[in-house]
């Protein structure tokens, strides 16, 4: 006789039949109540995890003649071994101590035992559904079922293997801490709440997405946050509820204000005592499970150009540092096409010795300038970026060599000039002076229309290409914050700290209230 069919029973259907037959109301399945019988949920729970042999079930029996069971359910890849073994001896063993030999406990003596005594460091919950269940399950939790009791308990006993706390990779420093965040989201909330111990350090967290259910966590600074900034990203990110979330990358770009820029208008980090800082200047820093990064918002130009070790050296060092990374950003952007423009169009404004060694090493070239530098500008990206996916001891090796070797051989065929050679790696070395790396790649994308513009109106065209982008930069807004400011508007009071470093005595605030000075949302 064929069985009748259950919500549950559309999603084993769901799962195994090669039709793959839409199953309708889902998440009206799931939130089926518990059953009394024990029996049933256990059936319940083996068909709704159907082929997911990491999910473990386990009986037990207790009270007069052991007539009353319990029923525990959880994901063993995902929890303390020891902790579900101490749950087993305690159904077993240690409540006979507490509370009576194991034939005379009744369910109503166990649940008041588990929740005075506890099987966790945390609150034990009660569950009332399917749909919780199975969430808590796939977050690492251990469910205790009753017979005769139409709910369930819950503890967390999650245990995911994940890397010590290191120094970032990408974010190194000579002087100043070396701790960085893991992938483990309340770690990484421990660090900042162990730098900033104030009870106005708010952190919201939630969990987003239908299928992955991931737990995303943002916090800022009450008295410091801009509230109307914070109103609007709260609205962004409440549009992201049913959005399969990995990566705070994926959050940058949904809540972003102008998606086809090539400048970011958030900043990433895995240093804690970079996120820290941010806060006291009124920013909002999301996080994200199974990441390392911190999204921090909103982010300004200006700000993409600062490191954190400039607050570890002497000001003088710090602003002359600064001052070479906007150096640095200007030889990345325009090097390339101010060559092409100069050897193209005004040779007459290069000093006549430089052109005339200009002019010897271009000599039997076949490609104009324009073409050369496409060349070498594409092959020395190909090489950066083959530097990075290989394994990094052959990477850094195949990128050094590579360049050298290459470059050498483009000058003995006659592909290139040593001066191209000279432009394109001053270009790679500036771009690497850059702090954000997503900033140094707009860059590096900006340098093939501005040759093109060098190549066909010469200074006129760079000039025009460099107006396109200042009024680009001057259009974006995050989070709805002018991506220039101080700059533009003109914050006289917060430029001290954009160009150049003043000294920490006159830079320190707490907290800095930096939403008195609103900026026009217009």
């Amino acid at each position: 006789m064929k069985p009748k069919k259950t919500s549950f029973k559309k999603i084993k259907k769901r799962t195994t039949e090669i039709s793959k037959e839409t199953l309708p109301d889902a998440a009206e399945a799931i939130s089926e109540t518990i059953s009394r019988d024990i029996s049933e949920n256990k059936k319940q729970i083996e068909e709704f995890f159907l082929n997911c042999d990491d999910i473990d079930t386990q009986e037990y029996r207790f009270g007069p003649d052991l007539s009353n069971k319990a029923l525990t359910v959880s994901c063993n890849t995902l929890i303390q071994d020891e902790k579900l073994n101490y749950l087993k001896s305690l159904l077993q063993d240690v409540v006979t101590h507490e509370v009576g030999p194991a034939t005379e406990i009744t369910v109503e003596q166990l649940k008041d035992f588990i929740f005075q005594k506890g099987v966790s460091a945390q609150t034990v919950e009660t569950l009332e559904n399917f749909e919780q269940i199975t969430e808590k399950v796939l977050q690492g939790h251990v469910i205790i079922f009753f017979d005769t009791w139409n709910k369930a308990l819950s503890f967390n006993a999650i245990s995911v293997e994940s890397r010590a706390v290191a120094e970032p990779t990408s974010e190194g420093v000579v002087q100043g801490p070396h701790e960085g965040t893991v992938e483990n989201l309340k770690k990484n909330i421990g660090l900042l709440r162990s730098r900033l111990q104030s009870r106005k350090f708010k952190m919201i967290t939630q969990h987003v997405g239908k299928e992955t259910k991931t737990e995303i966590a943002y916090g800022y600074l009450e008295g410091s946050v801009d509230p109307e900034v914070l109103e609007e990203f709260e609205k962004r990110i409440s549009k992201l509820k049913d959005m399969d979330i990995l990566e705070t990358s994926y959050i940058e770009e949904l809540i972003e204000d102008s998606a086809y820029s090539p400048f970011p208008q958030y900043r990433h980090t895995e240093r804690p005592d970079v996120a820290v800082p941010a806060l006291l200047d009124g920013k909002i820093i999301v996080m994200v499970q199974g990441t390392g990064s911190i999204l921090i918002c909103p982010a300004l130009y200006l700000e993409l150009f600062q490191s954190v070790e400039d607050y570890y050296q002497r000001t003088i060092i710090s602003t002359m540092i600064r001052l070479m990374r906007f150096i640095a950003v200007i030889i990345s952007l325009t090097l390339p096409s101010v060559y092409i423009a100069l050897s193209t169009f005004h040779p007459e404004m290069i000093p006549t010795v430089l052109l005339l060694a200009v002019l010897n090493t271009r000599e039997g070239i076949p490609f104009p300038a324009l073409v050369e530098a496409f060349i070498m500008v594409f092959f020395f990206e190909l090489m950066r970026e083959a530097g990075v996916r290989m394994p990094r001891p052959v990477g850094q090796a195949v990128s050094i060599v590579g360049a050298l070797i290459i470059g050498e051989a483009a000058i003995q065929a006659g592909i290139a000039s040593p001066i191209m050679v000279v432009v394109v790696a001053l270009t790679g070395i500036s771009s690497f002076a850059i702090p954000q790396y997503n900033l140094a790649i707009a860059y590096r994308i900006l340098q093939y229309p501005l040759m093109i513009l060098a190549a066909t109106l010469g200074g006129f065209g760079v000039m025009m290409g460099l107006l396109l982008i200042l009024l680009h930069l001057s259009s974006i807004r995050s989070l709805g914050t002018p991506y220039l400011a101080p700059f533009a508007p003109l914050r006289l009071r917060r430029l001290g700290d954009a160009f150049i470093r003043i000294p920490l005595k006159n830079l320190i605030k707490s907290p800095r209230n930096h939403h008195m000075h609103r900026y026009p949302k217009n």
